[in-house]
C-alpha cells in the first residue's frame, strides 16, 4: 500500500525482516532505503546479531538519507537485562533536498508499519546518534 504523503510503498521484506529482528532476534539492525525508481522502501542491509552499534553507524552513508532500526541491549540500574528497538531517521546535511523531503514525508507511515518501535532518533550527523545518546534514551 502506497504512503499517502509521499506515494512510497513498503516492500513486504521490510516488515518480515523487522518481525525477525523483533521476535527471533536474527538481526542486530536493519538499514532501509527508499528506491525512488520503484517508489518503495526496501531493505538495504541486515546487521548480524554479533554486530555492534558502530557497525550500524558505519553502514549509514555520509551523503544520503536512510531509515534504520537497531535492537539495543542494555542493563538497567537495577541490574536487569533489557532491550529496546530504536528507529533512526538518518538525514545528513550533505544529502539532496529532494531526498530529505521524501524521507521526511514517508517516515511516520513507515514507522507505523514496523509495529514494536520503542524509541525514535532523528540525526543529521553522527554526533546526534552517538551510543551515549542511545543509552540515554533507552533508560
Amino acid at each position: 500500500m502506497a504512503n499517502s504523503a509521499s506515494g512510497m510503498a513498503v516492500n513486504d521484506e521490510c516488515k518480515l525482516k523487522f518481525l525477525e529482528l523483533k521476535a527471533k532476534r536474527n538481526f542486530r539492525f536493519i538499514v532501509f532505503k527508499i528506491d525512488e525508481r520503484l517508489q518503495q522502501i526496501a531493505v538495504e542491509k541486515l546487521g548480524q546479531p554479533e554486530q555492534s552499534y558502530d557497525d550500524l553507524a558505519a553502514s549509514l552513508p555520509s551523503n544520503e538519507c536512510r531509515y534504520a532500526v537497531y535492537d539495543f541491549d542494555f542493563v538497567t540500574d537495577e541490574n536487569c537485562q533489557r532491550s529496546k528497538i530504536f528507529f533512526i531517521a538518518w538525514s545528513p546535511d550533505a544529502s539532496r533536498v529532494r531526498s530529505k523531503m521524501l524521507y521526511a514525508s514517508s517516515k511516520d507511515r513507515f514507522k507505523r508499519e514496523l509495529d514494536g518501535i520503542q524509541v525514535e532518533l532523528q540525526a543529521t550527523d553522527p554526533s546526534e546518534m552517538s551510543i551515549d545518546i542511545v543509552k540515554g534514551r533507552a533508560i
